[in-house]
């Protein structure tokens, strides 16, 4: 495991492709405690505490890297693969 980040290349400059909520949770009428957002694609997807952990699940279907907080008043991201904190 690397002390830093070495996928900042997949970070883009992207919209929420749902910014109502999570995109399978709002799909199945399912509920979250907190969002996360994609910095490859788009997608929006519940934290680890949600029952779903839908961004956890986009990350090990997609191997997109780094989350954003999607929390008001959040900023902080994070890479899965080497499992740091980023600052992009």
């Amino acid at each position: 495991m690397e002390d830093t980040c070495t996928h900042l290349n997949a970070v883009q400059d992207v919209k929420p492709r749902t910014p109502g909520g999570c995109e399978e949770c709002l799909q199945s009428g399912s509920g979250w405690v907190h969002l996360r957002l994609c910095r490859t694609c788009g997608h929006v997807g519940c934290c680890d505490s949600s029952p779903n952990r839908h961004a956890t699940r986009h990350f090990h279907e997609t191997q997109h890297p780094i989350v954003t907080s999607a929390e008001p008043g959040e900023d902080w991201s994070w890479c899965f693969v080497d499992r740091v904190p980023v600052e992009v």
